[in-house]
């Protein structure tokens, strides 16, 4: 049975979303695919396992592309063969969770990561 969380989008629906919602993705082949760049391979790993628990806590799954210093990130309701509301939903969730830093958008209680070479972990956008 389908929800109406499972419509399937058009391209047209999707690109406009991704530039109004989440300009740092973009629709290619039928997926909507996001490149993450790490540091390194600590933060690699960090940066997947991040998606993966909030892809897990969701209950949809994306793929993923690693190697040392990347994370793509690629998502699509394969129940629904297209994009759909919980491929923008996860996306989104993922965006605002690795992309957060601290000492940008909160008070004074948490200053985030030094501005050092040796603690950098993610290439922040």
């Amino acid at each position: 049975m389908n929800k109406p969380s499972d419509k399937v989008l058009t391209p047209e629906e999707i690109e406009q979303r991704l530039s109004q919602e989440l300009p740092h993705w973009y629709f290619e082949n039928g997926w909507i695919r996001r490149k993450y760049r790490t540091s390194g391979w600590k933060a690699t790993l960090m940066v997947v396992n991040t998606i993966g628990h909030l892809a897990e806590a969701a209950w949809h799954h994306p793929d993923l592309s690693i190697s040392y210093a990347f994370v793509i990130v690629k998502l699509v309701t394969h129940s629904a063969k297209g994009i759909t509301e919980k491929d923008f939903a996860l996306a989104k969730k993922i965006e605002s969770v690795i992309q957060w830093q601290p000492a940008l958008t909160d008070t004074d209680i948490l200053e985030g990561t030094p501005d050092d070479p040796r603690f950098k972990y993610l290439k922040y956008d």
